[in-house]
């Protein structure tokens, strides 16, 4: 009976001894600061580049239209085919184009023939009496000449009489009175209002004619430059009113991407920092290029405030296409030796950029001053010295003064 007594004190002592130790651990475990994680302040290369988005365009291009109406006969190109300067690109059909041709060289036609008329002037018959009349009159006036000539010779030597040379000089004049009198007749057979009206009548038919001719030069279109077809819109028997795409030609072996950067980082920005390009279509690959232009305005992009960097890209393969949404990254600096702490250490309330620094096992804030960036870093270049602990984001509301568990 003694010794269950005894049995008994001892349970119940070595019951007391473990409430106390726990009781003692709990507050221990209660008291001890909360573990937080931290990163060290670190000196490195750092790349600071700037993500955004973009769209791809050509470098030189243009839109090629149909400067006349008409139905799709053939499609010479198919997209993506490389063409010549002037190459044909489609053919269009328009039967009326022939038919306003021969309609334009019937007038002409009727014109000309018009025109030859009022030149003419008067009968026919009439004309080719006169006609001959003058004919035979200058034979007369030649076969005259000879004869007062020879008897004016014939008077030198006394072998003819002034009276023959003087009858000889009246019949040569007569006859070029007759010559005048018969040209008159003749030409006040033209009405000169007359010949010019229809002289301005041809003028207008051959001008119709060549426009008719012009409007059926234009059934053809033909590439503007030399290039690469993308976005061809003609399809074989489509109906093609003036001004509807045909497609667009351009040079794909350099590109334009036009960059969306907010407008906050437009001041990191500058002409000429290396850009780099990718495509979620091609993994893994990448195209280079640089900053061509800043923006000179402002635009709304959803949400967002945005500015157009230009950049020009090399595009060797012709792999990027124009209209592709595309991934950019323009490098804004390159720092040797940056002292980088993690984006996400960095704060910031109305005083300005800080950290939490650990000093020991407690925090205090430390004003920093920053300098480039990336999408994980930031360089301190004021406030901290290589090796110091910063606090990051915690579940644990965190403060200055406030003792932590650093986990490293």
């Amino acid at each position: 009976m003694v010794m269950e007594i005894q049995y008994l004190k001892k349970l119940l002592f070595a019951l007391v001894l473990v409430a106390a130790g726990a009781l003692t651990w709990g507050l221990l475990r209660k008291s001890e600061p909360p573990k937080i994680r931290c990163a060290r302040a670190r000196r490195q290369t750092l790349v600071s580049t700037l993500p955004t988005n973009g769209k791809v365009e050509p470098f030189e291009w243009q839109a090629v239209r149909v400067e006349t109406a008409g139905v799709v006969s053939h499609v010479a190109v198919q997209d993506g085919q490389s063409v010549a300067n002037g190459a044909e690109l489609v053919r269009l059909s328009d039967p009326s184009l022939q038919t306003d041709i021969d309609t334009a060289q019937a007038k002409v036609a009727e014109a000309r023939a018009n025109l030859a008329a009022a030149e003419a002037g008067g009968r026919p018959a009439e004309i080719a009496d006169i006609d001959n009349s003058l004919a035979r009159a200058h034979l007369d006036l030649d076969q005259q000449q000879i004869d007062y000539d020879a008897l004016r010779r014939l008077a030198d030597k006394q072998a003819a009489t002034k009276a023959e040379v003087h009858a000889a000089a009246d019949k040569l004049e007569h006859t070029r009175l007759t010559i005048q009198g018969l040209e008159t007749r003749r030409a006040s057979l033209v009405d000169k209002p007359d010949v010019a009206a229809n002289q301005a009548r041809l003028h207008d038919a051959e001008v119709l004619l060549e426009a008719a001719r012009a409007r059926a030069a234009l059934i053809v279109v033909h590439a503007p430059l030399a290039g690469t077809v993308y976005g061809l819109a003609a399809r074989p028997g489509a109906y093609l009113n003036v001004g509807d795409l045909v497609a667009n030609v351009g040079r794909l072996d350099r590109l334009r991407v036009r960059v969306y950067v907010d407008e906050p980082e437009l001041g990191r920005v500058a002409v000429g920092q290396p850009v780099t390009i990718t495509w979620q279509a091609l993994p893994g690959r990448q195209w280079q290029g640089t900053v061509e232009r800043k923006p000179v305005s402002i635009e709304p992009l959803g949400s967002r405030q945005v500015g157009e960097v230009v950049c020009t890209i090399e595009n060797p393969g012709r792999e990027l296409v124009p209209g592709t949404n595309v991934d950019a990254e323009i490098r804004t600096a390159a720092v040797d030796r940056a002292l980088v702490i993690p984006r996400e250490a960095l704060r910031h309330d109305a005083q300005g950029d800080y950290v939490l620094r650990l000093a020991g096992d407690t925090l205090e804030r430390r004003p920093v001053k920053t300098g480039a960036s990336t999408v994980s870093l930031v360089e301190v270049t004021e406030g901290l010295a290589d090796g110091d602990g910063v606090a990051l984001p915690s579940d644990t509301p965190l403060a200055p003064g406030a003792r932590v568990t650093p986990v490293m």
